[in-house]
């Protein structure tokens, strides 16, 4: 199968997101997990600007990757400003100039006021400049799409005007998202067949929506690589999805990629949390509800044949099949999350807490695999499948100056215990509490890896608050449990009470 790169540039490109900016450590962890989780071949880091914050992480990373031998693997885009981006990029450490020029006559001459020949020149001499002191040039040929349209006599003419120059590669980027995948297949496949002694790679924007596609026409039309970021964070739209562009280039155009797909979903989540935005639970690949079958005949074809599956396995991607429960929720649904549970009941029972099922999802209740203990308790009357722990108690205390704490009691198979605990914030104290509590009753605490909460738009200080908390339980159960209340914290410790339910053993 023909090899294909993935350069991402979430930490240059994807940080023109509106309202993101990452931290100088954010960016060294970023850094770390593409290149030695993830395995990208490439890494754009920055534009060369004049902060000296930003100048600082790059050096970061520059130093890190020199000392590891990554050296090759890390980018920065500069500008034709004779010097000043090739001093700043040796400060930094970094050996790979990824040179902003013209790829349009309209921006040529009307941003920069030049011609071909005088704009070529300039680049040419900042080629040179760079590759005396030691650097790799690439040359991005900013809103090529929109060149290869209007004049394509100019496009052309900057590239062979650099032939011979040392330029390394030419990334062809669709700087406003305008192209379709057949227009992208065309003007790549020209600049490959016209240009065979260089490499092209081509950098899509999803303005309307076809950056995976594009990408996918570009490696058909003859591109050496592509640009992606991770959850397609960018200007305006975003840019081609890492996840996405790396699935479909393998499983619908045939390549070869280096990326470890185990490891998508993890970056996934770690920009997520250093950026602020949250990836819809619909997203392709990453999406938190990608691998959820709701209707409850899929769950039945599963169960008798996996006949509602395709190539996009979530183990192949380190995560599982789950089972939505709702008012579509079907006898298989309920079978396949109560067997997650260790619990067996009979047809008629499980007929009984599949109606109640229904019944909450009609009502635009949520119901998760946790909230299945409850519901069988319910329906069954009967304490055999009840609550295993119960909260009783919790006072926390906290105010301007003071120390939060809390106290807890908490009914774990009818012996109760009694602590107290202290920390950050009513919810940590709370926890502080119940790990002395889970320490004594005997059992183990999962790992707290997300925590949401929610109010209905518009709500007032009295609003119901809805807390989501997700947790992990050895090394792949990851589940999430729901808490309602108009207090917070009180919402948070039932969220919590459910997850005891699910890890207390007797």
């Amino acid at each position: 199968m023909p090899k294909i790169e993935i350069v991402d540039t979430t930490l240059r490109d994807g940080e023109q997101t509106s309202d993101v900016s990452f931290s100088g450590q954010e960016k060294l962890s970023i850094a770390k997990t593409l290149l030695l989780d993830v395995n990208v071949d490439r890494l754009e880091v920055a534009s060369v600007i004049l902060s000296k914050d930003e100048k600082e992480s790059v050096k970061r990373i520059g130093e890190w990757a020199h000392k590891n031998g990554l050296q090759d693997r890390i980018e920065a885009l500069g500008f034709v400003d004779f010097g000043k981006s090739v001093q700043w990029l040796l400060d930094c450490k970094v050996k790979t100039l990824n040179l902003l020029a013209k790829g349009s006559k309209r921006h040529c001459e009307m941003q920069l006021g030049k011609t071909l020949e005088m704009h070529s020149e300039d680049v040419r001499q900042n080629v040179a400049l760079a590759r005396s002191k030691g650097l790799a040039v690439n040359v991005f040929l900013e809103d090529w799409s929109n060149g290869m349209r209007d004049s394509k006599e100019f496009v052309f003419g900057m590239v062979e005007g650099l032939k011979g120059s040392g330029v390394k590669r030419f990334f062809l980027p669709d700087t406003l998202g305008n192209l379709s995948p057949e227009e992208t297949a065309l003007f790549v496949g020209e600049m490959a067949a016209k240009f065979p002694w260089t490499e092209f790679e081509f950098h899509a924007h999803n303005d309307y929506g076809l950056a995976t596609a594009n990408s996918l026409a570009a490696a058909h039309a003859g591109a050496k690589a592509v640009h992606v970021t991770v959850n397609g964070l960018g200007e305006r739209a975003g840019n081609a999805p890492l996840d996405e562009t790396v699935v479909c280039l393998k499983d619908k155009g045939g390549f070869s990629v280096g990326v470890d797909e185990t490891q998508l979903y993890n970056a996934s989540k770690i920009i997520e949390a250093f950026s602020g935005k949250r990836v819809s639970q619909n997203k392709p690949i990453s999406g938190d509800n990608v691998f959820t079958q709701t209707a409850g005949i899929h769950a039945d074809g599963d169960k008798k044949g996996r006949l509602y599956e395709n190539e996009l396995l979530p183990q192949r991607f380190g995560r599982r099949r789950e089972y939505a429960l709702g008012k579509l929720t079907g006898k298989a649904s309920i079978e396949m999350n109560l067997r997650r549970l260790g619990m067996e009941l009979s047809g008629e029972q499980v007929k009984a807490v599949r109606n109640r099922v229904v019944e909450l999802g009609e009502k635009k209740e949520k119901v998760t695999t946790a909230d299945l203990p409850f519901i069988v308790s319910d329906v069954l009357a009967s304490g055999e499948n009840g609550k295993k722990a119960s909260i009783e108690k919790c006072v926390s205390k906290s105010g301007l100056g003071a120390k939060p704490s809390a106290r807890v009691r908490v009914d774990v198979f009818g012996k109760k215990f009694e602590e107290t605990g202290g920390g950050n914030g009513g919810y940590d104290a709370f926890m502080n509490a119940l790990k002395k509590i889970s320490k004594k009753a005997g059992f183990r605490l999962p790992e707290l890896l997300d925590y949401e909460v929610r109010i209905p738009p518009g709500g007032k200080t009295d609003a119901i608050v809805e807390a989501t908390i997700t947790w992990k339980s050895g090394k792949s159960n990851v589940f999430k449990t729901i808490g309602v209340d108009s207090d917070q914290l009180m919402a948070a410790v039932k969220a919590t009470e459910k997850m005891l339910n699910v890890v207390a053993k007797k």
